[in-house]
């Protein structure tokens, strides 16, 4: 059985929906075409206006020249999406991709200009980069909400869409794991306009990431700054990716309504002024997963919730207030009722399911405030927030509910945190960001559930009750200059960590985190970049609360750091929209936590429900990753846009003997081609293929698996840990294909779009599932020759069907 079938929709359903639509649709007269495009044009030193600044849409002749305000207007324009040039003596060029208009709502924007310093008198710099990122110059990609949205096979979700990127990991599963050049699934963090967001992603695994769904809303995303490496010092805790999401301004002038149906969801999304000052964006979704999967005859029944929301205040030129909130919940039920032919593989594999997976309810939220002041150089910012996480699960014996838990496990996580951060703008290139911030976290933890201890090779039953406050502190600062008429710029940092935990992670010097970045033009269009750095990340909660006798177990947790170093070369084709990339990194980890019962590093976990760390640990662990990069990206031009990225990567990490063996994530070949093309009368048409090479797998233990006692209480297979990542998967490959026709009318406009994901029917055997033999009456058959053992049953176990969708998109 396929547990990509997850997100199966059934055609008919589909059909049958959008021929209801176009019956309608065809009723109504295509009426003139209209669009606008207006907005500001502000100098992002200090949110100033730019008086009579050229505003262009590139490849053509229309435009418009900013007044006094800064404000301009393009009018006349037919429904689609334009890319805006500014390009202004004394700033660097500006670019906005793929601004989206129709005729019923005039597209309203804000560029921001660097400027920057002319150091001879007499020269004109203008700069042509698609990006410039004096802290980060390196390992840095920006993806703009139509690029998610389009994205083929991605669902309308950012973690699907960035696998489009270079050493970003196509995990052949229906998760949505965020693994980075080798990285585990935990060493990402996720910000929303500077407020950090602990999870984004539905049924997440406690002390990892991901899950099957992302819980971002992409009509909220104004686009997202990805960092693979050379993380800015304001933004702590990562080892392998940071996510800057950035959420759109909302509407001032009217309020708009969008309706989607998708293919696992419905929602709805409001945007619109709330004041002469303020304007509020807010979406909700809830999924139809449940009656599907019923309907389907799978055995798991999964139904999530998400709401997101944006509220801003202009108080005035100089003073803005940011309100983020976003939340979920998420249930997770068995069918009870499936009936298969008791003959069939799906039967036997249903049957596993059904007796191995616990029921899951979890719920997380997090609210936020950011107050920016601007002034004449800079920018203050304070940015306040809070966010929970509630994750349940237990399973009844036989899951009959009058027979005791197996399973009984209940924990909540919170975290209120406080960031303070001044950016300035100084003179002769200098330019500085510092800051500091405090965090005060809680953790509690009730907990029932068997393990297989290794070393007693036996099941227990481990219980205990903790509760953990935990202060967090640190502060950074990172400055840069630029040389040589802009053709060189240098960037260094550092920021200090600690928290109140033990003595050797509350001082802060014990994790200085120093980095470095250059990056040096030596030819028009070219340059190298480089940078390095030393980077920290704090145990789970799960580990640092996990207690026995009511004990503290893992007292002697350490921060787990990692030392980076990336370089690279970048042909940067502006006029074309293009850049090429060739970047080489090398990551070297210490600290990392080991699991003593399973001898393993927790790096090589968390790609699965359940929880990661709430175990006996040791922090001996060593881990290294390295590679090679290549990305060409085409941006948005003339109706053209791709990305070809290709990754080679290794990834190991120690076990309690030292020695290194791969890891989980350790695919060795990434490859991926995006590309699309929009066509007359609306139409567009795009595809994704994506390669990765065989993941490890650690195989099971089939004695341990079989003995009685032990698969009565676990219900499933004990891995073979001592034969870590010992085999491989075969190389995963799939083509997803997408279609999408809009109309625009008047007062609404329409979106119809058909996703084929693995459209070539793409099957991949994953890791087999060890069950055990069973009668005609479903009792397990005891072993003739060995009386306290079961008889084993391989299952084989595969991802991968062509999975049609279609989705509707309605926006008045």
């Amino acid at each position: 059985m396929s547990k990509s079938s997850l997100f199966f929709n059934p055609y008919s359903f589909m059909k049958s929906l959008s021929l209801t639509i176009l019956s309608v649709l065809f009723s109504f007269a295509l009426l003139s075409q209209s669009a606008v495009i207006s907005g500001k044009v502000l100098d992002k030193s200090n949110n100033e206006p730019i008086g009579f600044a050229p505003v262009a849409i590139q490849g053509t002749t229309q435009g418009a020249v900013t007044n006094d305000l800064g404000e301009f207007s393009i009018n006349g324009l037919s429904p689609g999406l334009y890319n805006l040039e500014v390009v202004y003596t004394g700033y660097l060029k500006g670019v906005l991709f793929e601004v989206e208009v129709t005729n019923d709502r005039p597209a309203s924007v804000t560029i921001y200009l660097e400027p920057v310093v002319l150091q001879s008198a007499g020269v004109e710099i203008i700069g042509t980069t698609l990006s410039n990122r004096e802290e980060s110059p390196i390992s840095v990609r920006t993806i703009g909400t139509n690029e998610i949205k389009r994205n083929p096979g991605g669902n309308r979700d950012i973690s699907r869409a960035i696998r489009s990127l270079p050493g970003v990991a196509a995990v052949p599963s229906f998760r949505n794991d965020i693994i980075i050049r080798g990285g585990a699934a935990n060493e990402n963090r996720f910000y929303i306009d500077g407020i950090e967001i602990p999870n984004i992603n539905h049924f997440a695994t406690q002390g990892a990431s991901g899950g099957p769904v992302g819980l971002i809303n992409v009509d909220l995303i104004n686009e997202v700054e990805f960092y693979s490496g050379a993380f800015p010092a304001a933004r702590g805790n990562a080892l392998s990716s940071v996510l800057e999401f950035g959420f759109k301004d909302p509407r001032a002038d009217k309020t708009t309504v969008n309706f989607v149906v998708g293919s696992s969801d419905l929602g709805v999304t409001v945007e619109g002024p709330t004041g002469k000052k303020s304007g509020l964006v807010f979406s909700a979704r809830r999924s139809y997963l449940q009656g599907l999967f019923t309907v389907l005859g799978l055995p798991f029944l999964p139904t999530y919730n998400d709401f997101n929301a944006k509220w801003k205040v202009n108080l005035n030129d100089k003073n803005k207030l940011t309100f983020i909130a976003l939340g979920a919940y998420d249930q997770f039920e068995l069918n009870l009722k499936l009936n298969n032919d008791s003959t069939s593989e799906d039967f036997q594999t249903n049957t596993y399911l059904l007796r191995s997976l616990a029921i899951n309810e979890q719920w997380n939220y997090t609210v936020g405030t950011k107050f920016d002041h601007y002034t004449e150089n800079g920018r203050l910012s304070v940015i306040a927030s809070r966010n929970v996480l509630q994750n349940d699960a237990f399973k009844y014996q036989n899951n009959d509910e009058n027979l005791p838990k197996t399973i009984d496990y209940t924990s909540r996580e919170t975290e209120n945190k406080l960031r303070i951060e001044n950016k300035w703008f100084g003179k002769n290139g200098w330019k500085a960001l510092y800051g500091v911030n405090y965090e005060f976290a809680q953790y509690t933890n009730a907990s029932a559930v068997p393990i297989y201890l290794v070393q007693l090779d036996s099941v227990v039953t481990s219980r205990y009750n903790s509760a953990l406050d935990l202060n967090k502190y640190g502060l950074f600062i990172q400055g840069s200059k630029t040389l040589l008429q802009q053709r060189l710029v240098l960037s260094g940092g550092v920021r200090m960590d600690g928290n109140a935990y033990n003595d050797e992670m509350k001082n802060p010097l014990n994790q200085l985190s120093p980095r470095f970045s250059l990056r040096y033009s030596f030819a028009p269009k070219w340059s190298i970049n480089f940078n390095t750095g030393i980077y920290y990340q704090l145990p789970t909660y799960t580990a640092l609360g996990f207690r026995s006798s009511g004990m503290l177990i893992n007292k002697d947790a350490r921060y787990i750091r990692n030392d980076q170093i990336v370089t690279g070369i970048e042909y940067d084709w502006a006029e074309r929209n293009s850049i090429i990339t060739v970047e080489g990194f090398y990551k070297k980890y210490s600290n990392y936590p080991l699991s003593i019962n399973r001898g393993i590093s927790l790096a090589n976990l968390g790609a699965d429900f359940g929880v990661i760390g709430d175990e006996p640990l040791n922090y001996a662990g060593l881990g290294r990753a390295y590679g090679l990069e290549f990305l060409f990206q085409q941006k948005f031009f003339q109706g053209f846009y791709g990305i070809l990225a290709y990754t080679f990567v290794r990834s190991e990490f120690t076990n309690v003997s030292g020695s290194y063996a791969p890891s989980s994530w350790d695919s060795r070949h990434l490859v991926s081609l995006t590309g699309g093309k929009k066509f007359k009368r609306n139409w567009e048409v795009g595809g994704r293929f994506q390669l990765s090479g065989g993941l490890p797998y650690t195989p099971d233990d089939e004695a341990a698996s079989m003995n009685i006692d032990s698969w009565n209480r676990l219900g499933a297979a004990v891995t073979d840990w001592s034969q870590l990542n010992a085999k491989r998967i075969k190389t995963f490959h799939q083509l997803d294909v997408r279609v999408d026709k809009k109309w625009f009318f008047t007062k609404w406009s329409l979106d119809l779009f058909l996703d084929i994901q693995n459209i070539y029917n793409h099957i991949t055997v994953t890791k087999p599932i060890l069950d055990v033999k069973r009668d005609g009456l479903g009792n397990p058959i005891v072993d003739p020759n060995n009386p306290n053992s079961y008889q084993p049953l391989y299952l084989e176990n595969t991802n991968g069907t062509v999975l049609p969708s279609i989705g509707v998109i309605i926006e008045l």
